[in-house]
């Protein structure tokens, strides 16, 4: 009898637990939702470079000239207008390219999963999922594959896609065609 109790327990602990992260996503899309849709062309340059606590600072914001005031007041704003021409172009298709800056790659992509070397000379930056379809969904990220960009002199010198291998005969990672 006791143990039915303490199951009953747990599983509404648990069902109370997935309506309200399940509600916190609701929310969350339902804010961008209520954005213009040059707020949301906005939000898109800006949603991968902000932490969860601005994200959700900026979606309270209730007009669209205190959500603009915010970014300038984190100083985001200010970061993205100092980007070279090319580079704010990128951002705002949501692609990376060759020879976009660093801080241009954040914008795009995110923090990348890991950092490996020095930025200023030569660097490798590993971000969870595919670099394919990446840009048009909040987190489309497969934590099953990879992506390596390499960077030298803060500037992006490529990306390639690391799959892994799977069942094909040992471990490992498979990079490339014929995997």
């Amino acid at each position: 009898m006791r143990s039915c109790r303490l199951c009953l327990l747990w599983t509404s602990v648990l069902m109370g637990t997935t309506l309200l992260l399940t509600g916190c996503i609701y929310n969350y899309d339902a804010a961008v939702g209520r954005l213009s849709p040059a707020e949301q062309a906005e939000f898109s340059i800006y949603r991968y470079i902000m932490t969860g606590a601005q994200t959700r600072t900026y979606l309270a914001k209730t007009t669209a000239a205190e959500r603009t005031a915010y970014l300038s007041q984190i100083g985001l704003a200010q970061r993205f207008q100092k980007l070279d021409p090319t580079d704010r172009e990128a951002v705002q298709s949501g692609a990376p390219r060759v020879g976009m800056s660093a801080d241009a790659l954040l914008f795009v992509w995110g923090e990348p999963a890991e950092m490996v070397g020095d930025g200023r000379r030569y660097s490798r930056w590993h971000y969870m999922g595919s670099s394919l379809g990446r840009s048009p969904n909040y987190h489309p990220w497969e934590a099953s594959n990879r992506v390596e960009v390499y960077l030298a002199n803060n500037k992006v010198l490529g990306w390639v896609d690391v799959l892994p291998i799977g069942d094909h005969g040992g471990g490992g990672e498979c990079q490339g065609q014929g995997c």
